[in-house]
Formats: C-alpha cells, structure tokens, sequence
C-alpha cells in the first residue's frame, strides 16, 4: 500500500529541515577549523585555515638556520601543501552526509559535488602518510602537542 501524498510531503519536508540543521552545523563547524602539518625533514610546521588559507609558519628548532634557501622553501611548500590537502579532505568527509540520496524520501537526492574541481586533483589521491596510516587527518591541536600520530 502506497503512503498518501500529504504524509509523504510531510515526511520530506521533515527531513528538509533535518538536512538543513545538519548543514548549518557542519558549516559553523568548518568555519573553526585548522590543520598543521610539519614538513618531512620537520624544519617547518604550517598552519592552514578552514578555506585552505595559510595561517602560520613555524620554523622548528633553529633547522632553517643550516638550510640553503631553496631547501626552506621546499620545506614550507611541502608542509602548506599537506596542510591544506588535509583541510580539503576534512571538507569532503564532513560534507559526503550531504552528497547521499535519503534514505526515508528517495526524491530527496544527495547534492553533486567535483571534489577535483573544487580542490584539485591531488585531494582525491591515497598516496599520503596520513591517508595510509588512518585516512583520517590530524587536528592542529595534537599536532601543536606533538601528537601527529606517529608512533
């Protein structure tokens, strides 16, 4: 038996709103974030904001002191670099709820998102530590207390 059309209406707009509070979170939650990420050698730690915007550079331990200048740059593009890949990442798993057809209203598709477009290509690549150790990214929190994940 099928459901009558206003229960149904019902059911979606329900949902609607639901899908809507949830999104509203998840930006203000979006909006606060940040990710640090130190460079290989861990001369540098960037810091970047919740669009991907670089936020701070910290030069660790006085390492840039023995570095020629090109090695520094290459330090602080390759910690910027996985900095924002990792927000990326971060945006894409908080946002995947939001790109899901319902469950409950099958009229109610999922948003259509290119995450390539938006991002790039290498945010949809697997072929970094964080994505190989956990596929999840470390907060600047642990990463500011010492706690990257590394064992």
């Amino acid at each position: 038996m099928t459901e009558p059309m206003e229960q149904r209406l019902e059911k979606a707009m329900a949902e609607l709103h639901a899908a809507q509070e949830a999104l509203a979170r998840t930006e203000r939650e979006l909006r606060q974030a940040s990710f640090a990420v130190l460079s290989s050698d861990r001369a540098v730690r960037a810091t970047v904001g919740p669009q991907g915007e670089l936020a701070g550079i910290e030069f660790l331990e006085n390492k840039y002191r023995d570095m020629s200048p090109q090695e520094l740059a290459a330090s602080v593009l390759e910690a910027a670099n996985a900095a924002r890949v990792k927000m990326n990442r971060h945006v894409m798993k908080a946002m995947a709820p939001f790109t899901e057809p319902s469950s409950n209203v099958p009229e109610l598709k999922g948003f259509e998102l290119d995450w390539e477009r938006i991002f790039g290509p290498e945010v949809l690549r697997d072929d970094d530590e964080d994505t190989a150790r956990d596929g999840r990214a470390t907060p600047a929190w642990r990463d500011a207390l010492g706690e990257d994940g590394e064992d």
